[in-house]
């Protein structure tokens, strides 16, 4: 058999309580690990923003007396004072930004702003006792209007930043509510109550009335409904729901009444696991943010460079007091906390948009990996097929009639929620076979399923099986049904072959589509199956002679991962993250496909909720205006500081062009909004 899994659930570890509130105040992450509380950092802003405005009225702009300037006797005192309550206080987030990567030996962007203004303050109160104490007929220019401007924009920025984060993480929040805030649970005596969701345990029953949210994952028990899962799934097509049919917590009932089985609850629900999934995604480090800090680093110490010597240069020329001026304003403006943004808001909203079309980014990491896709490796049954499959053929190969082959056949099969089994389950029940659960029921890993009956045991393995441990089987038999695109599993027991069942399976439509683009795109396509030959050849030339390799076991599958990429090629997997986990885990990209409640998604990086092979292309489309939005990311919140910083030095100077710090920050803050508009422009193809 090519895939054999049992139904697995779901079981992650949620960091949000059973309602799965999720605020707008979260907290968001800063340069250096900082982490600062939404609605703290909007007051810090608006407080300095108050404190600025009366240094800005009554300090000097680089020197230069403004027409809005006040002054009078003791204003420089209530400067002082303002400025340094606004260094502290406004500048306390980036302090320990920077505390926390000079702590990890890695300078970048808290330590920049950190440096900046420091410099800036410590500056401007030499300044001010130079001023005040020591020779009041010498002015020497102080920077408290460029400290003042230049926190407040900094602050403004980070502002702009988390809100365009949660912005464009506003999916997550969306999805949260979803969920109603309480259920009607159905009492002993058939009367509803009203309880909160956290209140919900397995196994209870509640009513979902016409038009209401569905409250929770579970089964109906009673009742006949179309539901609507499109907001959950991405799925827009209305779903019958009937006695035994699923039901995912979020989605929204029609115009039926039911009556639902509690199955999970809280962290366990598919909904918290799709928010979680999301979450992760927008919080992890990808290698572009290194990238990233790698470049702040490299501005870190380029402008200490360019402010050294720069003091030096000028201090030579016109004296200590001026070329300190140069260094500090060198050091003030090389502040690029655009390039924190640049990155992190580019991936938060792709992993948005991606959620919203039923494509789960669980690793932000395989965005980046689609620029070097090689090849796309794809598992058959339930990925390139539609895994339903239908009896084609079934006989008796020993003294057991067809009805007793079939019943052992669907009593080992059962509780597999593996395409062939069910095929064999739903033959077996239409044929009015009592379907009873093997006992002590266990995987073959890529071989088949064995358990007891009756005291007995039995197995069902393939033909590769059956020649590997030297069994008898008609060849010739195998390969007309195999010829026929069936899959051919076998029933045994002991070293007796008792039975040979054959099920087809048809190719998606959707299939081709894929085959097509991805050879459009210079990515290979290969099937790799556990199926036998014959089957894997007619479905591979059906597709247009792809490449493949079949009667894979599990291990096998990832050797050949391995394989490929240890000759230098990045590849895609996509399987149903089960049987196929090893692979999964070792690809570059890992795509599980078929995101229901009993899916296994731990070892894939990538899950299509829609089950539809398509999305891979509507993925691969994202992953690369992703990438393309994040290299223009980091050219705008980087590259002004390549003209900037010279300017700032004095290069220009001597033809009468000098940037000041406050204008320097201005075209920082610039690149930042534009930064974020950048990011939140990326939008699917299709």
């Amino acid at each position: 058999m090519d895939m054999n899994k049992q139904d697995m659930h779901m079981d992650h570890s949620m960091k949000m309580d059973h309602n799965m509130n999720m605020k707008h105040d979260d907290m968001m992450d800063m340069g250096g690990g900082h982490m600062m509380h939404m609605d703290n950092f909007k007051r810090r802003f608006w407080i300095s923003l108050i404190l600025a405005i009366p240094i800005l009225l009554l300090s000097p702009f680089m020197g230069i007396v403004l027409p809005f300037q006040l002054t009078f006797p003791g204003s420089q005192w209530v400067v002082l004072v303002l400025a340094t309550i606004l260094f502290f206080y406004g500048g306390q987030p980036f302090f320990s930004g920077a505390k926390e990567e000079l702590k990890a030996k890695a300078p970048a962007m808290m330590t920049l702003i950190s440096m900046g203004i420091s410099v800036a303050y410590i500056y401007s109160v030499c300044s001010f006792i130079m001023n005040t104490f020591v020779d009041k007929h010498v002015m020497v220019m102080n920077f408290f209007w460029e400290l003042a401007s230049l926190i407040v924009i900094m602050l403004l920025g980070h502002w702009i930043e988390m809100s365009a984060v949660m912005s464009a993480g506003s999916a997550v929040k969306k999805m949260a509510a979803l969920l109603p805030n309480t259920a009607h649970l159905i009492q002993p005596d058939g009367s509803t109550k009203d309880v909160p969701l956290s209140d919900l345990m397995v196994g209870e029953e509640v009513l979902v009335q016409a038009g209401e949210k569905i409250p929770t994952d579970g089964v109906v028990v009673k009742g006949t409904s179309a539901v609507n899962e499109a907001l959950v799934t991405g799925e827009s097509k209305a779903v019958t729901k009937k006695v035994d049919s699923k039901v995912i917590g979020g989605s929204i009932n029609g115009d039926g009444a039911l009556t639902v089985k509690v199955t999970e609850t809280g962290k366990n629900g598919y909904l918290a696991q799709v928010i979680e999934l999301v979450a992760d995604a927008q919080k992890e480090k990808s290698k572009a943010e290194t990238v990233a800090d790698r470049v702040s680093r490299w501005l870190f110490y380029s402008a200490l460079s360019i402010g050294i010597l720069a003091l030096i240069v000028w201090t030579i020329i016109s004296g200590f007091s001026y070329g300190l001026e140069r260094m500090v304003t060198v050091l003030v403006i090389a502040c690029p906390h655009a390039l924190g943004l640049a990155v992190p808001l580019v991936i938060a909203r792709s992993t948005s948009i991606a959620a919203q079309n039923g494509l789960l980014i669980r690793n932000r990491q395989s965005i980046e990996a689609v620029k070097k896709l090689s090849y796309v490796f794809m598992d058959k049954t339930g990925t390139l097929t539609e895994g339903v499959f239908t009896v084609n053929a079934l006989e008796s190969l020993s003294d057991l009639t067809k009805q007793e082959v079939l019943q052992i056949l669907a009593d080992l099969e059962v509780n597999s929620s593996h395409p062939l089994a069910v095929g064999l389950v739903r033959t077996a029940k239409k044929e009015g076979v009592t379907v009873v659960p093997a006992q002590n029921v266990d995987i073959m890993q890529g071989v088949g399923v064995k358990g007891t009956i009756a005291g007995k045991d039995y197995a069902i393995v393939t033909a590769a099986y059956l020649k590997a441990h030297n069994m008898a089987y008609d060849q010739a038999q195998f390969d007309k049904l195999a010829g026929q695109g069936n899959s051919v599993s076998y029933l045994i027991s002991g070293d007796q072959v008792l039975g040979i069942v054959a099920q087809g399976d048809v190719i998606r439509p959707a299939s081709f589509e894929l085959v097509k683009h991805l050879r459009a795109m210079h990515i290979v396509p290969v099937m790799l199956t556990g199926d036998n030959d014959l089957a894997a050849k007619r479905v591979a030339h059906e597709l247009g002679d792809i490449a493949y390799k079949a009667q894979l076991l599990p291990g096998q599958k990832e050797e050949i991962i391995k394989e490929y990429q240890a000759k230098g090629n990045d590849v895609m997997m996509v399987g149903d993250g089960v049987n196929d986990a090893p692979s999964l885990s070792r690809a570059n990209i890992g795509v599980a496909i078929g995101a229901g409640t009993d899916v296994a998604i731990d070892s894939a990086d990538v899950v299509l909720v829609k089950s539809d092979s398509e999305d891979i292309i509507d993925f691969i489309d994202l992953a690369k205006a992703t990438n393309h939005k994040m290299i223009q990311n980091l050219w705008w919140g980087s590259g002004y500081n390549i003209i900037a910083m010279p300017l700032a030095a004095g290069v220009l100077a001597p033809i009468g062009i000098v940037l000041s710090p406050a204008i320097g920050a201005i075209i920082m803050s610039l690149s930042t909004i534009i930064v974020a508009i950048n990011a939140l422009t990326l939008h699917m193809r299709r």
